[in-house]
């Protein structure tokens, strides 16, 4: 069986999942970005097609500059008062189910799970899975899905679409950006999605608290001896000193992997836990991913991330050696 022949069998078989069962909680991965929120919007879209009910819940705060999206107002943040009936659940851009944090405690073992995603680390989780590395975002799978369903796409679900499509290619810059990436935008373009509008809100806006973390961030930026190694961090008091929202550090380790030279950049961040979590990127040299799954994590080859402990020196320390070792 060809790989194609295996994405189609997998879309049928995710197809079924939903004709199967008459109600859905829908999750992705904790601290959502563009794509994880775009495609619970897109996946509830479909859902309601097919004349289902569907629930979406996320472990975390929502970025606010997504209030756009369809069924935003409607995503609950889990709490352990929580108590929801659903029959099956679906888990979009997480790489494994412990990205779904908290909201695992509202399902047990039994329940059915439909697993979408493109991280290459995909553990195949769910009892139905559709996981395609070579997907530049998830919601890329999600339009593979309905295009098989032979569903028709209004410019509500387009505009998720494209959101997911446009955070997870940096804008169409990034190495996943295919000429299958570039069809689907076509596609949604044409059918009315503003796209000019969607990539000045998602990449050019900014409030002022988080060009004050920017400017901050920017202070800090360090270089390994060779410049090939640049780090950044960010402390969860930084974020309150400069009226900043978490979603306001995405973005940032772009800063430093854009300087000429450097094979991969990374970005600490503060948790209220006070441990770490660190976001990677890579110029090409050195898989990240694998970088990252030493420390538990995953990702992609170019973007990837991990959690690490309360100390930035060690982190930095931890870091930096793995990164070396990948560069010889």
């Amino acid at each position: 069986m060809t790989n194609n022949e295996q994405y189609v069998k997998q879309l049928e078989e995710a197809v079924a999942f939903i004709k199967g069962y008459s109600s859905f909680l829908i999750v992705s991965h904790v601290n959502p970005d563009g794509d994880a929120i775009s495609s619970s919007s897109v996946i509830a879209w479909i859902i309601e097609r097919f004349n289902k009910q569907a629930i979406i819940i996320n472990e975390s705060e929502l970025p606010k500059r997504l209030n756009y999206l369809y069924h935003y107002e409607d995503i609950l943040q889990y709490s352990d008062e929580l108590s929801l009936n659903f029959d099956a659940v679906i888990a979009v851009d997480c790489a494994d189910d412990q990205r779904m944090g908290k909201v695992t405690q509202l399902f047990n073992a039994n329940t059915p799970i439909l697993n979408i995603d493109h991280h290459a680390t995909n553990n195949f989780f769910g009892k139905v899975n559709i996981v395609n590395a070579d997907a530049a975002a998830t919601v890329q799978i999600l339009f593979d899905l309905m295009n098989h369903a032979k569903l028709q796409i209004d410019v509500q679900c387009g505009i998720a679409l494209y959101t997911g499509l446009i955070t997870d290619t940096g804008g169409f810059r990034y190495s996943n950006t295919s000429p299958d990436v570039m069809k689907m935008a076509s596609h949604l373009l044409a059918i009315g999605v503003p796209g000019h509008q969607l990539a000045d809100t998602l990449l050019e806006k900014m409030t002022i608290g988080k060009l004050k973390l920017l400017k901050l961030a920017l202070a800090r930026i360090t270089f390994s001896e060779d410049e090939k190694i640049g780090w950044v961090y960010i402390q969860k008091n930084d974020l309150i000193d400069c009226g900043a929202e978490p979603e306001d550090m995405e973005g940032i380790v772009n800063y430093v992997l854009n300087v000429d030279g450097v094979e991969v950049g990374f970005l600490l961040k503060e948790t209220k836990t006070g441990a770490y979590k660190a976001s990677l990127r890579s110029a090409g040299k050195v898989d990240v991913a694998q970088v990252c799954q030493n420390f538990g994590g995953g990702g992609h080859i170019r973007a990837a991330g991990c959690t690490l402990g309360d100390s930035i020196e060690e982190n930095i320390e931890k870091l930096v050696s793995e990164i070396r070792k990948a560069l010889t």
